[in-house]
């Protein structure tokens, strides 16, 4: 059996889908069911659609990292909204758990990563290496990490650099809850990394307006005060 799938949005040229975390967004080597997958199942189900069902992936998740993913259900939706992503006119907004907060209220990370693809792991390195890559990141604390418990981030990349978020924490000298990879001492109890693609902006493909779409937070009890805080709209 395949998993739910929770629909954020969907029209004739776009499907949003709130992606669990462990999930791989398209498949992979492990040979798990993917979101696509299961997205494509879905569309095929719902709109009584025969034989191979067209999805076009525009942009990706890390496998341990949730929130939204948005599919074209067209070729002109797909080129129109990779376009959007290639250009920076797509607006991403992720909530990141951290073990503590910045003294400052925001600010910005900006660095150059390069990625080793064999082990999978982005390093920050000197301007002027062979490879790297500028990453932007804008920040802000959404709750304060306190008496043991974790903070929050607002986290808005400008760049889309592979892993870049979670390196941005790193040099916040916060790494994510649970990302064993960049710096944390021990796992969230589902594997995951604490980092959540909450809201995400973009030009629609055809009807010439803005469509924005959030993905609710995982239900894992770390993030209830980042829960609550979005909810009281901090």
């Amino acid at each position: 059996m395949q998993p739910p799938l929770h629909v954020l949005h969907a029209d004739n040229h776009v499907l949003a889908v709130a992606k669990p975390a462990g999930a791989p967004t398209v498949p992979d080597e492990s040979g798990d069911v993917s979101l696509l997958d299961v997205a494509r199942e879905w569309v095929r189900v719902t709109y009584q659609k025969p034989g191979a069902v067209f999805l076009g992936v525009v942009h990706r998740l890390d496998r341990p990292v949730s929130g939204v993913v948005l599919f074209a259900r067209t070729s002109k939706g797909a080129a129109r909204l990779a376009e959007a992503f290639r250009a920076h006119t797509a607006r991403k907004q992720y909530v990141g758990l951290v073990p503590r907060t910045p003294a400052q209220a925001a600010g910005e990370v900006r660095q150059w990563l390069v990625k080793d693809n064999e082990r999978n792991q982005v390093s920050a390195v000197a301007p002027n290496t062979p490879g790297a890559r500028a990453a932007h990141t804008h920040w802000r604390v959404l709750v304060a990490a306190r008496g043991g418990a974790p903070g929050a981030l607002v986290l808005a990349p400008e760049t889309g650099r592979p892993h870049q978020l979670r390196l941005a924490c790193v040099a916040l000298g916060a790494p994510l809850l649970g990302d064993l990879r960049y710096g944390a001492t021990a796992p969230l109890p589902d594997r995951s990394i604490g980092l959540h693609a909450w809201r995400l902006e973009v030009p629609h493909p055809t009807l010439g307006t803005s469509l924005t779409v959030t993905a609710p937070l995982p239900s894992l009890g770390v993030w209830d005060a980042a829960r609550e805080a979005l909810a009281v709209g901090s």
